[in-house]
């Protein structure tokens, strides 16, 4: 038996470095994955070369590229040189979309998942064209926002956390003023460093709305769901910080107008805590060569199980225990009465006049 086991070492070996040597042969092909994460413990999405002690969620998947041998080492030091390209930044997704080349290995999502740990999936492939950018072709992208019901109660009510429920007539309320984001609107207060007159300020947002509430770990939460054609650094936690105020009674509801016009208006920003990618959309693009023989839409329909499960394994349990360890969004909400939501004296006389 002794004799036996180097041999078949070997063997293994030889093998192993048979398949290395057929997969460096193998044709780099430009493909998208579709990426589930839930970075908890990570410094956003993407990679900074040459800086190790901040983990990011490209660090682990570019380690996994190269243990599968999808990509050769030296792609993981330079990643354009396998025209790596995300869609965007966001630490926590359940439907990002990275585009780069790889050698089409056998197994290939298998190999890849068997080095990722279990908060970071690749749950889908597809080959698209060689000039393909995921972030330069993607039309729309959809958000989710998780959040305890009880930011919407209103200041002047005592509340338990735990015991709030959110009421119809309020969430009705939360959803009229989602709803009057749709359209395109100057955001410049809804970012840092942008003036009223510069024109990439102005956004176009699709849909906004709040989901129906639910209990997990005894307390609510509740979903709002915004698509966009692009956002700002910023934005969306924003759009929601100045709807909290609003309905917890902090800013009159004339504040949205307000905040699209050329004055600097103080917008509260929302804790990044429930901050989700959902969903990416290639719609131009599935028009153009989805239906060409040759790629095909990029479309997620029959991964959607395996999302969903993803986000109720990894992404809720994250944001539901550190919401209730850590207190995000309780300790934002008592910044809310620092912010100074009237924009000038008059406007103050005027409120103080008709206290609504």
């Amino acid at each position: 038996e002794e004799n036996g086991h180097p041999s078949k070492k070997l063997k293994s070996d030889a093998d192993e470095e048979d398949t290395e040597d057929q997969n460096k042969k193998l044709p780099k092909r430009k493909i998208v994955l579709l990426m589930a994460y839930s970075g908890k413990g990570y410094h956003g999405m993407q990679r900074n070369v040459g800086s190790s002690q901040f983990k990011t969620i490209e660090d682990d998947l570019v380690c996994a590229l190269v243990q599968s041998g999808c990509i050769p080492e030296n792609h993981g030091e330079d990643m354009k040189k396998m025209s790596f390209q995300r869609c965007a930044r966001t630490d926590k997704a359940a439907g990002q979309i990275v585009s780069l080349k790889v050698r089409l290995i056998d197994d290939i999502l298998e190999k890849i998942n068997n080095h990722l740990p279990s908060h970071i999936r690749i749950l889908g492939l597809k080959r698209v064209t060689g000039g393909f950018n995921s972030k330069n072709k993607c039309d729309a992208r959809t958000y989710s926002y998780m959040l305890p019901t009880f930011a919407f109660a209103h200041k002047d009510h005592e509340v338990q956390e735990e015991l709030y429920r959110l009421d119809r007539e309020t969430l009705e309320r939360v959803n009229q003023l989602l709803g009057c984001y749709k359209g395109t609107h100057n955001f410049h207060n809804f970012t840092s460093q942008k003036g009223p007159r510069d024109p990439s300020a102005k956004r176009y947002i699709m849909e906004m709305y709040c989901g129906e509430p639910f209990v997990r770990e005894n307390m609510e939460f509740a979903v709002i769901q915004v698509k966009g054609q692009s956002f700002m650094m910023h934005q969306i936690r924003k759009m929601i910080g100045l709807v909290i105020a609003i309905v917890k009674g902090y800013a009159a509801e004339s504040i949205m107008e307000r905040s699209w016009g050329e004055e600097k208006v103080d917008v509260p920003k929302a804790p990044g805590l429930g901050l989700v990618l959902e969903k990416v959309h290639f719609e131009k693009y599935n028009r153009r060569f989805g239906n060409d023989g040759l790629h095909e839409p990029l479309e997620w329909t029959e991964e959607e199980e395996k999302i969903a499960v993803f986000k109720e394994q990894h992404i809720y349990p994250t944001i539901i225990n550190t919401e209730k360890e850590e207190k995000s969004m309780a300790n934002w909400l008592k910044t809310l009465p620092i912010h100074d939501f009237n924009s000038s004296a008059v406007e103050v006389q005027t409120n103080n006049k008709n206290p609504k």
